[in-house]
């Protein structure tokens, strides 16, 4: 119980943080990346605003969903209906099309050098699994950067906007 509340004041905290710092020339930040979260393969989307941005550094909590190949061994597909192995009762079609989402969300503090690299720390709370990771962006445009995220079961490459 405690590793819970502990993990809900790390998400509430900047999510507070995020709602009070509402500056007029907010930026919002976007990423699409393919990552490998916790041993599953599958790609994420999230949203940040950063609540600190001052010269290069900047701490940004956000949010996403990972979508990823879940396997369901307990269940089956009979003509076009799912079913338990074990009981052999009909379920949900959900627990036979493979398919799973997660919602996260996570804080990173960075540190930008001036058209160029950026490198920094995150957290990363999915279901109850809170990481850390080393994260790092290079621009290739204006306000889109090639970033990547690395850490215990847990490795993401992708892109990030910024607006």
């Amino acid at each position: 119980m405690k590793f819970r509340s502990t993990a809900l004041a790390i998400v509430a905290v900047p999510a507070a943080l995020f709602a009070a710092a509402a500056p007029a020339a907010a930026q919002v930040t976007a990423e699409a990346n393919v990552a490998r979260s916790e041993g599953d393969w599958g790609g994420e989307l999230a949203l940040g605003v950063p609540v600190i941005s001052d010269g290069g550094f900047s701490i940004t909590p956000a949010a996403g969903v990972f979508f990823h190949h879940r396997d369901h061994p307990g269940y089956f597909s009979d003509d076009s209906q799912c079913f338990s192995k074990s009981s052999g009762d009909r379920v949900s079609d959900g627990k036979c099309d493979n398919s799973g989402t997660k919602i996260f969300g996570k804080v990173e503090a960075m540190y930008r050098l001036p058209m160029s690299v950026g490198f920094g720390v995150g957290a990363r709370l999915i279901g109850d699994d809170l990481r850390a990771y080393g994260t790092v962006a290079m621009p290739i445009l204006p306000r889109i950067e090639v970033k990547g995220n690395f850490g215990d079961h847990y490795l993401a490459a992708g892109l990030q906007a910024r607006f």
